[in-house]
Order: C-alpha cells, then structure tokens, then sequence
C-alpha cells in the first residue's frame, strides 16, 4: 500500500454521495490508500497534482465481465446468443490454455483500466483445470485492478476429456483456490462464484455450487432468464431457500413479474449488459422492470468477444434504451415528451454506488467521501469532446470514451498517468495476445469444427449437449 499523500487539485468532483453531490471546484487528498479528504480547498503536505478542468470521479465497477475473451474480440460480432454459446462456451473455450487464461484476464483488466473501470466482477467460466484459474487469476493480480474473482463451475465441452472428472472435484477446486488465493481479504482481489445456469443441469447440482460459494462467504454471480423458452429456475430457488443479496443476476431479459418479485423480496442484485442484449436479440434491457421491483440497476460490459470493453458505451446505450422505452408509447401517439425523466448523474448510479452494493464493497468503493478506498477517475485532456465542459454528468456519459480518461488510481496508486497505462509494455502485451488468438483458432480449426457451428435444433440440442444424464 502507498504511504505518501497525493493530493488531487481544483477538479470538479462528482463525489456521487448525496450529501456533497457534484463539487464544482475541490481537492481530494489520498493517503495510505484510502480518501482522507473532500473539500473545496485542501492544504497538506503531499504531491499535488493539478486536476483543474478535468473531471475527477469514482472508479467505475463493472458487474459481469467474461474477461478471459478479450483475447476473442469481436468474434462474435454477428452472432446470434446461441451462436455464441456454440461457438464460444462449446468450442472455443475448450482451446484455451491456461497461458492464454493469464493472458485474456491481464489484458482485459488493463483495458478496464485504461477506460476507467477500477473494479470488476469477474465471471470466469473457462476453468478447464486447476491451472486455468490460477492463470486468470494471475492475470488479474498483474493488471493490478480491483476484482472479484467468479470461479466457474462450468463444463466447456461434456464431448471432450474434461480434466474434472466429476463435479465434486471441481467444487475441491474452489476450496483450493480459496485457501490458496485468497486467504485474506485486505487485498484488492476477493473471491467469487460464477454459477453454471440452472437450466443446463440437475438441480441438486445447482444447490452444491451455492452451499459451496456459501461456505466460503463468496459473491455469486449467473446468467438467469437469457434465453428465451426455458425455465428460469427462480421460483424453484427461492423454494429451496437458496436466493439471496449474495447473488448477482444477469440480463434477466425473459423473467415473469413473479420471478421479478421473488429476486426483490431476496435482495438478489441485478446486471445488465446493453450492448450485448440489444444486438444478439436477447430482449429489452430490464431496466425498468428493476426499478419497479425496487432493485437497483448495474451495467456490465460482458463479451469482448462481441463488443466494447468501455462502461462509457454501456452508459450511453443503457440510458438511451431507458429514454427510448419511457417515451415510446407517446412517440407512437404523436406526442413528445415534456422532460427527460431519468438524469445522465442518475445513470451513473449504475456503474458506482449502485453496482458497489451489488458486489457488497458499498463501504469501500463507489462514492468518493473520507474514509473509502481511493479508486479515482481523473477525465479530461486535449481531446475535443472535453471542451467545454459544461455538464459534469453529461460530459462523462455523453462525451467520454477511454482516449479521454487522463488519471486512473486503485486503492491510492496511479495505474494510468497522464493518458498512459503505468508500467506496461503495451506493444510487447499486444503482439502476445495477437499470437494468443490465432493459436486458439488455429486449436479449434485442428478438431475440424467450424465457428460458430450452431446446429438447425438450436437451443434443444445445446441442452442436450450440456445436461448430463440424471
């Protein structure tokens, strides 16, 4: 942990606690670590740095990120979800090494980073064996971002040799990594739990992976109500006493009002990945049945298979939904609507306070008061976008993109500086996730399958691949 004192300068600070708001001229002071201070002018012993006309707020938190597939980007720009769990979740994760795990996770970190996302709920569903995860974790550590780490319990391909022979071995797996990784809980690292869908296997297996997450106090995280046509398995969770505000659940797009009771009445959190669910026809981001339900929304950047790896992006196409969807039955009166009902500040709930008490850190990131841990964005520069800056709120989510983000620091160390990530070969890093891809292609081109490979019976046929016999 660093000891000197940093002193950020004459920025306007979005401080995203409601009992300071945005600031519109004040200094932050940071030391050992955590914030120390929040005022309008600070004087202190420490290194200044001038922040005057830029931005300076909160460490964005992205809720669920498959971050092993940035090594994938793109690939699955024009597919379809069941293409993607064809070709991704059946074939190309079945290639990768626990080299390319390392890999994928470093360079999805540093690119989280590098666009102001300070922590990330890591759903890490590529555990082959024991050593994936010990590599997408080293990643993880490396890139030095904030995490939760989700151990994936989830089989790539039942058609091949799997290392874990049986379920119970990779649920010891977990009790290894555990005691191996994450022993304490003073590091930016904690660990967590990515759920295998309930639809893809027995039930008394879904129960194992949650007793086990349970049992090492771990965050869970799982994709619920994706897929259109199948069950969503809520009301048969919460019957067994098994949902709970330990859980985060993603895209949430086919739930019933009923299931979107019972996640509320258990506290459950919700994730919502715009860009994804918008392009590959998932249904309309849940955003207003959250709210209805009391449950507070959070944004996920999801696939760097399919899309980008910036919240900025997230933010403005989840706010331009929720506007679409709130005036649409007027539009389609001919009436236009009189104010804009939810605020570009309001928004940015969703990547701060709100997705900080989605992770159970709300006492530690997501606002930027005393006490809590400095995960700081510092916004502006030279780029045109930036000037002038005349709506602090609306600049960040409207007019930002990661070219933009100037300072990044996580738990008090600078980890971008003046535009630049702090100390990473990025050439070197690119060239070496280059070579990453076109040998895990080159591996799923050599077992003759051809991408994304999904079969004319859909989504029957993938069940049938993924649930084991009873």
């Amino acid at each position: 942990m660093p000891s000197q004192r940093i002193l950020l300068r004459g920025g306007t600070v979005i401080t995203m606690d409601p009992r300071h708001g945005t600031l519109p001229c004040a200094d932050v002071l940071i030391e050992n670590g955590l914030i120390e201070k929040v005022a309008p002018h600070i004087e202190a012993d420490a290194e200044i740095i001038d922040v005057s006309g830029h931005i300076v707020m909160p460490g964005m938190i992205d809720t669920h990120r498959h971050t092993w597939q940035t090594l994938l980007r793109s690939l699955c720009a024009d597919w379809t979800l069941i293409d993607y769990i064809f070709g991704v979740r059946l074939a190309v994760a079945n290639a990768y090494t626990a080299e390319d795990m390392y890999l994928g996770n470093l360079l999805g970190s540093l690119d989280a980073i590098n666009s102001g996302v300070t922590t990330l709920l890591d759903f890490s569903h590529c555990t082959n064996t024991p050593e994936h995860a010990d590599g997408a974790i080293t990643g993880l550590r490396d890139a030095g971002v904030r995490a939760v780490f989700g151990y994936g319990f989830y089989e790539s391909n039942r058609a091949a040799p799997p290392h874990f022979t049986t379920h119970d071995e990779r649920l010891a797996d977990l009790s290894r990594v555990a005691g191996t990784w994450f022993s304490g809980r003073d590091g930016l690292l904690t660990l967590g739990v990515a759920l295998t869908e309930q639809e893809t296997i027995p039930f008394e297996t879904v129960r194992a992976e949650i007793l086990a997450a349970r049992e090492h106090d771990a965050l869970m995280v799982t994709h619920t109500g994706s897929v259109w046509g199948v069950p969503t398995g809520i009301a048969e969770l919460a019957e067994a006493g098994l949902l709970g505000p330990d859980q985060v659940h993603v895209h949430c797009n086919s739930l019933s009002d009923n299931d979107w009771q019972l996640l509320a009445e258990h506290g459950a959190k919700v994730s919502i990945s715009p860009e994804t669910e918008l392009n590959m026809g998932m249904g309309r981001p849940v955003f207003a049945a959250a709210e209805r339900h009391g449950i507070k929304p959070t944004l996920s950047c999801d696939i760097a298979s399919f899309n980008s790896g910036d919240l900025f992006t997230q933010l403005r196409v989840g706010l331009g939904f929720h506007r679409w969807a709130e005036t649409e039955e007027m539009n389609l009166r001919g009436v236009n609507p009189e104010q804009v009902k939810l605020s570009a500040e309001a928004a940015l709930q969703w990547t701060t306070t709100n997705a900080a008490d989605a992770i159970g850190q709300a006492d530690r990131i997501g606002a930027l008061r005393a006490g809590m841990s400095a995960d700081i964005v510092v916004i502006g520069g030279p780029g045109t976008s930036q000037h002038p800056q005349l709506d602090p709120a609306g600049t960040v989510v409207f007019q930002t993109g990661p070219e933009d983000v100037r300072h990044v620091l996580i738990d008090g160390r600078f980890v971008k500086r003046d535009g630049a990530l702090v100390g990473v070969d990025l050439p070197h890093l690119l060239g070496a996730a280059d070579t990453s891809a076109e040998n895990i292609l080159k591996r799923v081109g050599e077992t003759g399958r051809e991408l994304p490979g999904t079969p004319r019976e859909g989504w029957q046929s993938l069940a049938a691949q993924m649930v084991p016999p009873a």
